[in-house]
């Protein structure tokens, strides 16, 4: 989140009219607008606690966030029906692996290791990320040979700017039957290759045996591509092998690619991968929300009374730039800085920074149950009871925890335990949250089309019916987000902690984060909700 340079009417209160004019809105559900001089001040919903009020323009962003797969998961789930299987599944904050080419079985992950299997020579195999916007980045890949191949060569490739399996980059690895490795660096169009760079191959051992890992290493920065590769037991080079520029491809996806030349007669082989790195990467266009809402929370709902206190307050709030609930939602996104707290039940714990969604299950895939207090590594006695701090938790929020950490813990809604019917506090998970947290309906579904959601503002709670895989068939609702505003293309985008992503995101890596169109999120938003 980025302000305009400020400057010291920041920090100078505004001049407002005395009184200011409180006006009922039509619509559903009753809201007040508070002027000065003709011009909003705040804008209140009955039964609510969240006020909109104008303040400096912000601007929310998100890019690329680094991630390592190290592939510590078992694929496929063979208690799946065959076409329900993932042969790689997700890495952990870089989405999920797509496996190309001859056969799905040729594909598999086993602790620590991602197996691509050529049983066949002169068929490519593909893994790459499902994420086609990566333009410059750093990424890196160590992998080996089971086998020194015999009659012909085996290779393994760190792909990139991929479009399909016929139209990429590449930084290939050549495993010869002698023993010797060479690097390559190449471009794919249209299943033409072509050598980038004024040599075509370099030969950077001999007689290396088979089991040995190999380390490749891109990066790219616009047209510029960088790229070497060494023996991962030995020392990183101090230079680059390659150093090329070629604007064919301006994005596309990373991943990895192998290959038996024809005439490979020790098949079958495995290319053994135990590891995929990003440590730097961009977006061709980040998502970006620009407004000057601003959502800040009262002690007490709203209930429609214009009282001489409620106008202190909004006084006060009038030009103030506090964090409110967008920045706090912010704060626990990729690159967010670590906040640890100096008192209360929280002293000396972490409290913002960026946050993950859960551990792995041996599948690889995240559990959730990572509340706002286990993001801390604490416990919370709640009115309904207590709950412990899990060690496996601690900086990770799922969806609910999400929500619970920005409008609980750091703006003071009460919170319950478990499910509480009350409309005073929020529940623990999201499908209880749809019909009992406090506050105010704007819509809901009509059972057929998600809600039109006229009077969305910025801070509402959105409930969605996504996953078609719950565990719950009868639940209507498992994930929450909140409505962060109209991004750059004038669509309307939230904030969410989710599992494909690895934490909170306005992005769309394992779903676009929009309102709009025909995404999942798009056509399955169910419920939204004013605290």
């Amino acid at each position: 989140m980025t302000l305009p340079t400020l400057d010291a009417s920041y920090f100078s209160q505004l001049t407002l009219n005395t009184p200011l004019t409180a006006t009922v809105l039509s619509g559903t559900p009753n809201r007040t607008e508070v002027t000065s001089g003709g011009k909003r001040v705040a804008l209140l919903t009955h039964g609510a606690r969240t006020v909109v009020l104008p303040g400096p323009e912000r601007t929310f962003t998100e890019n690329k966030q680094s991630f390592e797969d190290l592939f510590k998961r078992t694929l496929p789930d063979t208690t799946l029906p065959v076409a329900d299987r993932s042969y790689w599944g997700s890495s952990p904050g870089g989405g999920s692996w797509s496996t190309l080419g001859p056969n799905d079985t040729d594909y598999s992950v086993v602790p620590n290791s991602g197996i691509i299997n050529l049983t066949t020579d002169f068929a490519s195999r593909h893994a790459t990320l499902r994420d086609g916007e990566i333009t410059d980045f750093d990424v890196q890949s160590v992998a080996h040979f089971d086998k020194v191949p015999t009659g012909q060569a085996c290779s393994y490739a760190l792909s990139f700017g991929y479009q399909d399996t016929s139209n990429n980059y590449r930084a290939r690895l050549s495993f010869l039957t002698t023993g010797a490795v060479e690097l390559r660096i190449e471009k794919e169009v249209a299943d033409a290759v072509s050598a980038l760079g004024t040599t075509s191959a370099v030969t950077l051992a001999t007689g290396v045996p088979a089991g040995t890992d190999w380390t490749i290493r891109v990066r790219r920065e616009g047209t510029r591509i960088q790229a070497k590769a060494w023996r991962t037991l030995s020392s990183e080079p101090d230079s680059w092998t390659f150093d090329v520029t070629d604007s064919k491809f301006g994005k596309g996806r990373v991943g990895l690619r192998a290959l038996a030349n024809d005439g490979c007669t020790n098949l079958p082989v495995k290319l053994v991968v135990s590891k995929f790195k990003v440590t730097e990467s961009t977006w061709a266009t980040p998502p970006s929300v620009t407004h000057s809402d601003w959502v800040r929370v009262l002690p007490e709902p709203f209930d429609g009374t214009w009282t001489p206190e409620l106008e202190k307050t909004i006084r006060g709030w009038a030009g103030s730039t506090a964090p409110d609930v967008l920045a706090y939602a912010a704060m626990f996104l990729a690159d967010a800085p670590q906040v640890v707290s100096g008192s209360g039940p929280a002293k000396d714990k972490q409290v913002l920074g960026k946050a993950h969604y859960g551990y792995l299950d041996p599948q690889g895939y995240l559990y959730e149950g990572a509340d706002f207090h286990e993001y801390m590594g604490i416990g919370w006695t709640f009115p309904d009871g207590y709950t412990g701090p899990s060690s496996q938790q601690v900086g990770n929020l799922d969806c609910s925890g999400y929500t619970r950490m920005v409008y609980g813990y750091h703006m003071g809604v009460p919170m319950a335990k478990a499910t509480d019917t009350s409309h005073t506090r929020l529940p623990r998970k999201s499908r209880d949250m749809v019909d009992y947290a406090p506050g105010a309906r704007i819509d809901r579904t009509d059972g057929t089309n998600p809600p039109a959601a006229a009077l969305l503002q910025p801070g509402d709670l959105l409930f969605f019916n996504a996953d078609s895989s719950d565990d719950h068939p009868t639940v209507t609702v498992d994930h929450v987000g909140i409505y962060l505003g109209k991004d750059a293309a004038g669509q309307r985008r939230f904030l969410s902690s989710r599992k494909t992503n690895n934490g909170p995101t306005m992005a769309d890596i394992g779903g676009a984060s929009l309102l709009d169109g025909t995404g999942t999120y798009a056509t399955k938003l169910h419920t939204v909700h004013r605290v």
